[in-house]
């Protein structure tokens, strides 16, 4: 599960703008490119939330407290499991605060100013593994993946690879596209080699087919 918070003062976002910010931010943070199969992109959108929050006060060292007439400054902090926070980072940084840019301009105001000035900060926490809870359990990195894979690891299986580029394969987890000649998140299983995304993934499918993982 990945929470998104944003934090913006008061008076500067009416309900519409929440509703198509919060969208927004999702979308930024799902991404598209190397994408996972769609269902299991669908399954990871619904464990997405976005909470949106306005402080009675927002005060900052070098100006007065906020007036929704300046240009607003922006927090957003997301909650991930903490296995996860390193590679989200990378891309979860820039493309949360593309989406913000975003609305500033359609609400008339200058988006280059949270790329050129300290105006929108971007928290990426990491959860401890065992401090996430779902469905009444605590559930770890490796659970979530579980939960938003296995339904469809059947229609990955049929995801068609005879257009893919020589030397690629689907994870068979996540439906991933993963070259082989770049990774080392490999296995073989009855003489047919597997790549995969990422080794959370390597390891489920390991766990699954009880293969030994040495490394």
């Amino acid at each position: 599960m990945i929470l998104i918070e944003l934090f913006a003062p008061a008076g500067v976002l009416d309900q519409t703008e929440h509703q198509r910010l919060g969208k927004r931010l999702i979308d930024a943070l799902m991404g598209t490119e190397d994408a996972h199969a769609e269902a299991v992109m669908d399954s990871a959108r619904a464990l997405t939330q976005v909470l949106i929050h306005e402080p009675a006060a927002w005060i900052t060292g070098d100006r007065h407290p906020a007036d929704p007439g300046d240009p607003p400054r922006y927090l957003i902090r997301v909650s991930a499991p903490a296995a996860w926070r390193k590679e989200m980072s990378a891309h979860a940084i820039d493309r949360l605060t593309q989406a913000l840019a975003e609305t500033e301009a359609k609400a008339g105001r200058d988006p280059d100013r949270l790329r050129d000035q300290p105006h929108a900060l971007i928290h990426v926490v990491g959860i401890p593994e065992g401090s996430l809870g779902m469905c009444g359990r605590p559930m770890g990195s490796l659970d979530l993946i579980q939960h938003m894979t296995a339904p469809h690891r059947g229609a990955i299986a049929n995801i068609p690879t005879d257009e893919l580029p020589p030397g690629t394969v689907v994870d068979p987890v996540c439906g991933m596209t993963v070259d082989l000649n770049s990774t080392d998140l490999t296995l073989e299983v009855e003489d047919t080699v597997y790549g995969f995304c990422n080794g959370q993934c390597r390891r489920i499918f390991a766990d699954e087919h009880g293969v030994p993982l040495t490394a």
